[in-house]
């Protein structure tokens, strides 16, 4: 298993606030992901492409895994989106996005807490 692994595993979906994450590299690799989760390089390129100008996303909305979640919070850092009871949470760093899903049961508020504070971790290593 790799280190990446372990943030998804123990960091992200471990704290029970999140029920699926990925870290993906800003060029599309995958660097760790849950079970059954995946962030295929094309949509790591969309997701990418929201930095670009976030504003656009409050009318656009996100689209990723076969969702289109209604934009609630981006800037160049986080982009928050909402669809029904759950959600998303996307947070770039300098070499990465953390891509994080939230479902019922699951507050947004602290599903958005341990994803920034996991690239809040990477940022201060370098990435």
């Amino acid at each position: 298993m790799s280190s990446w692994q372990t943030y998804v595993d123990s960091n992200l979906v471990g704290t029970g606030r999140v029920a699926k994450a990925a870290i993906v590299g800003l060029d599309g690799n995958t660097w760790a992901t849950s079970p059954g989760f995946m962030v295929p390089p094309n949509e790591v390129v969309s997701l990418t492409n929201l930095y670009k100008n976030p504003s656009e996303t409050f009318s656009n909305g996100i689209n990723f895994a076969g969702k289109k979640y209604l934009a609630v919070k981006a800037d160049n850092r986080s982009i928050y989106g909402k669809k029904g009871p759950g959600g998303c949470v996307i947070v770039k760093t300098g070499k990465a996005l953390l891509v994080a899903i939230y479902e019922e049961g699951q507050q947004p508020g602290n599903a958005a807490t341990v994803v920034e504070k996991v690239a809040d971790y990477l940022l201060e290593n370098g990435y």
